[in-house]
């Protein structure tokens, strides 16, 4: 399986704030923004040129990296999103909040996306009452996802949903007992992904 192993810190101070990619330690004073409020590199307190393409590119890069898909990933989703009725850069978000392991993180199952998708391959979850290990599963509307049973990760997932304080309106989650469902599709005043998606529509449209 492809993924990104470089520096999470990094990448939040690269996009100027927090992404939330390391779970409870984003919310503590070790959190690479609270400790240095400067993009990394010998350069980073240095002044940015700041062009259309730079604004654009730093847009599409903290969508990408917020929701922890390579670049190949995110222009298969994009690709999607433009083929579906409706405003594309809504449908991008759709398509992104609708992830399995990102489901999770909402639905406070686990602490971080990194951390869900680690868990979806190893097999904690179900849905529909079946084992689902591809963490880019996208759920429907009326899914139920369940722990497996005897889940030898169930103290890690109860420590997790202590850190959520509101479940997003288009999920149902019972935390006592591990369950959820899936409502419906989310609006995108439901998404609270800290980007600007009209702005990755632009840089595709070049």
């Amino acid at each position: 399986m492809a993924r990104d192993t470089g520096a999470q810190c990094k990448q939040c101070r690269r996009e100027g704030q927090k992404l939330f990619l390391k779970g409870e330690r984003c919310l503590t004073d070790k959190c690479g923004i609270e400790r240095r409020n400067y993009p990394p590199g010998d350069h980073g307190r240095g002044r940015a040129r700041q062009s259309e393409y730079r604004v654009q590119l730093r847009e599409k890069q903290k969508a990408r990296r917020y929701y922890g898909v390579l670049e190949k990933q995110f222009r298969n989703y994009y690709a999607r999103a433009s083929g579906q009725e409706g405003v594309t850069g809504e449908n991008l978000l759709r398509l992104l909040e609708t992830r399995l392991d990102n489901v999770l993180v909402r639905l406070g199952f686990a602490a971080s996306r990194r951390q869900a998708r680690q868990m979806v391959r190893h097999g904690h979850w179900h849905v529909n009452g079946r084992r689902v290990d591809i963490p880019s599963y996208q759920v429907r509307s009326d899914d139920v996802i369940t722990m497996k049973p005897g889940s030898d990760a169930e103290a890690t997932i109860r420590d997790s949903t202590e850190l959520v304080s509101v479940v997003p309106a288009w999920l149902q989650a019972d935390h006592d007992g591990l369950t959820a469902k899936v409502l419906r599709h989310p609006e995108r005043d439901e998404i609270a992904a800290p980007v600007q998606e009209q702005l990755i529509v632009e840089l595709y449209s070049k």
